[in-house]
């Protein structure tokens, strides 16, 4: 029945929340991409109980989303939440077989990480170091130089809480997706930076929360402050195209294995759940040791 397939759905969400603790955006994409799918094949197909679903009703929702102009990265997520939702229903026993066995994921071209160069990174970071004249420019400087010095995710910087700063240790622990936890290492300025944000913020605000960023006011900073302020600081040091929190992450990567870090090490600091996502900043790599093969070697 379509309830049943509805029930499963929420019991699902639940899953990956309460004992998976995916994030909240994590969950939202989920609950829009799998709706869509239920909606779907209640409109073609009328009361579907989960045990009836096959490859059939997932292609054709597959090509009507095609047909409406979405792209395979779109569509790739699309197939990933339905692989976990019934292996999901697999391991409850709700299903005997999972009917994503026969659905092909649609091939993506790769696409190479937007970087900045060493150069304008070094005129970026010494721009920040002389403007600071207030709040917003000091927040400026140091959610721009903890993202290129860390690689977080932006989400990971607005959530860090002052205790997992260890100055003594010099490191940060850092909670990714699925509250997976990870250790950062951070330099001696770095730290001696967040120790001077610290007074100031103790001296600036009387309530303090127990996040470590805050705006002018006090509160917790917000996804579209942060984005904004790295967008306009960016502006002023780069002419990429692209000047989104994330291409400092890229450059953090990028520029570790442009001096030879290891790829499990960058892996690790990046937080990322599988080689396979790390080893798209080998291309910079190779691409740089082309450059230098061709300008060196007499027989290039």
């Amino acid at each position: 029945m379509q309830d049943n397939l509805h029930n499963l759905f929420e019991d699902f969400l639940s899953y990956l929340k309460f004992e998976k603790r995916y994030a909240a955006h994590t969950l939202i994409a989920y609950s829009t991409d799998l709706s869509g799918f239920i909606d779907f094949v209640k409109k073609e197909y009328g009361q579907v109980a989960a045990t009836d679903i096959s490859h059939l009703h997932i292609r054709n929702w597959l090509a009507t989303l095609k047909g409406d102009g979405l792209g395979a990265k779109t569509m790739n997520r699309k197939i990933s939440c339905l692989k976990t939702f019934f292996k999901y229903l697999l391991k409850t026993g709700c299903i005997d077989k999972s009917p994503m066995a026969k659905v092909i994921s649609p091939k993506t071209g790769k696409k190479l990480p937007v970087f900045m160069k060493e150069t304008e990174t070094a005129t970026l970071l010494s721009m920040l170091t002389s403007s600071t004249e207030d709040w917003k420019s000091f927040n400026a400087k140091i959610i721009i130089t903890l993202l290129y010095a860390t690689g977080m995710r932006i989400s990971e910087l607005i959530q860090l809480k002052e205790n997992q700063v260890d100055a003594g240790l010099q490191r940060i622990k850092v909670y990714g997706k699925g509250s997976k936890e990870r250790v950062i290492p951070i330099n001696s300025k770095m730290v001696t930076m967040i120790d001077e944000y610290r007074q100031l913020k103790k001296k600036e605000f009387e309530a303090l929360p127990d996040t470590l960023l805050v705006t002018e006011k006090g509160k917790k900073i917000y996804p579209k402050y942060a984005y904004l302020l790295v967008q306009q600081t960016l502006s002023k040091a780069t002419t990429l195209e692209q000047k989104s929190p994330h291409v400092l992450r890229h450059s953090f990567a990028t520029h570790l294995m442009n001096h030879g870090a290891d790829l499990n090490a960058v892996k690790e600091l990046l937080g990322h759940s599988s080689l396979a996502a790390t080893q798209v900043y080998t291309h910079n790599t190779i691409e740089k040791l082309k450059a230098v093969h061709q300008s060196a070697h007499p027989k290039s």
